[in-house]
This record gives C-alpha cells, sequence and structure tokens, in this order.
C-alpha cells in the first residue's frame, strides 16, 4: 500500500492558515483520487520533535562505542528513540506533502528539527569515496508553502530559503521527483488576498491528481 506523509509545520489551522488550506485542499483531493492510500498527518507542532541536543550527541555516542540501548540514560533513551522512530517512518513513506508559512525567508524551527531527524546517514543517505549519495530513490515529494510577498520572481526571488532547503535536502536524499506549489503576494495585495487563495486551491486540487 502506498503510504503519504503530510507533514505540516504551521501552528494555525486552515482557517487562519493560507498554507494549510492549499494544503488541506490538495490532501484531500489526493484521498478520493487515491482511497486505498494510507495518509498520516506528521503535525510538527503537535508532534514530540526532539531537537539535537547534549543527550541525543551522549546518547548517539553511546550506542556508537558498543553499549546497548539499555544503557542510555532515561533522557537519552527517550530523544534517541524518539528520533529513531521519526526516521523509521520517514524512511516507511513512499510519497511526502511538506506544508509550510514562509517566515523571515525560511520555514518555522520545527521543520529544521523534524528534517534533523531523518537526516541519517546509512538510512536516508550514505557516504561513499565519490561523496555522499542519497538512499530515497523512489520517493516523491511536494512543498506547499504560503508566502505574503512575491518570491517566485523579482528583487526578493533570492532571498527565499524555505523550498530552497527543502529542494536541496531532497536531493541529497535521493529523491528524484520534488514539486512545489505557492500561494504568495497575499500579504502584499490584500485586496486579492481571497482571490489568491481560491486560485492556489483550485491548483492545488489540480497538481493532486499527477502526484
Amino acid at each position: 500500500m502506498t503510504k503519504v506523509l503530510y507533514i505540516t509545520a504551521h501552528p494555525h489551522d486552515d482557517k487562519q492558515s493560507y498554507s494549510m488550506a492549499v494544503g488541506k485542499a490538495f490532501i484531500e483531493q489526493y484521498k478520493q483520487i487515491n482511497p486505498s492510500h494510507e495518509v498520516v498527518h506528521v503535525d510538527l507542532y503537535r508532534e514530540n520533535i526532539p531537537q539535537i541536543d547534549v543527550d541525543v550527541f551522549s546518547g548517539w555516542g553511546k550506542l556508537q562505542s558498543g553499549k546497548g540501548f539499555e544503557e542510555l540514560s532515561s533522557e537519552e533513551k527517550a530523544k534517541v528513540g524518539r528520533l529513531s522512530e521519526l526516521c523509521e517512518q520517514f524512511i516507511a513513506a513512499d510519497k511526502y506533502v511538506f506544508v509550510t508559512p514562509l517566515w523571515n525567508f525560511s520555514f518555522p524551527p520545527v521543520m529544521k528539527a523534524y528534517i534533523d531527524s531523518v537526516a541519517v546517514a546509512g538510512k536516508t543517505f550514505k557516504y561513499t569515496e565519490q561523496g555522499p549519495v542519497g538512499l530515497l530513490t523512489d520517493k516523491k515529494a511536494i512543498h506547499i508553502q504560503a508566502r505574503g510577498g512575491i518570491y517566485s520572481e523579482g528583487p526578493a526571488a533570492e532571498m527565499e530559503m524555505g523550498h530552497r532547503y527543502l529542494s536541496i535536502i531532497m536531493q541529497f536524499f535521493g529523491v528524484p521527483t520534488f514539486e512545489g506549489l505557492f500561494v504568495e503576494g497575499h500579504a502584499a495585495m490584500p485586496d486579492k488576498a481571497n482571490e489568491i487563495k481560491e486560485n492556489a486551491i483550485a491548483r492545488a486540487k489540480d497538481q493532486a491528481h499527477t502526484f
């Protein structure tokens, strides 16, 4: 069965967030088209996403030195174990739908913490004599992002680092197909905000057919 991770990084729901509204339209349309596919919502603002801190480094160090998982402290077990769960869930999926706003030219920090949890050597990529090689060569991903300004072209284009970062990470993991679906300009043109949103929702429903 095809498994899809619907990964959202926004504290608000679809009533308040443009990215979440478009993401909801996309994933609901996708489920209608593919009723047999399993869709798992990974809400990063409600999930436990450990940051890589001193406990994680300490726990990893003990495991690498040959110690068993049971020899880790309770803090190390909780964090290292949770990071492993997130990585295994990511690997087991076939498709990824990332939904984020553009905040300060990037995305909310919880998304970076999540990417750190799945960027694991030997799991999502490996090191070779020719350099790192991605291991997720049979996956597919899309990023749905709301941008209050215009970043697809013009002077602000070079300042957008959220979609660009995810694009680089997906390439690093070996994911062959990574699409972008953007809602932009609604803050810069408030009089056209609803039109911009509705157009993005329509595009999302269309794009769900080919994802």
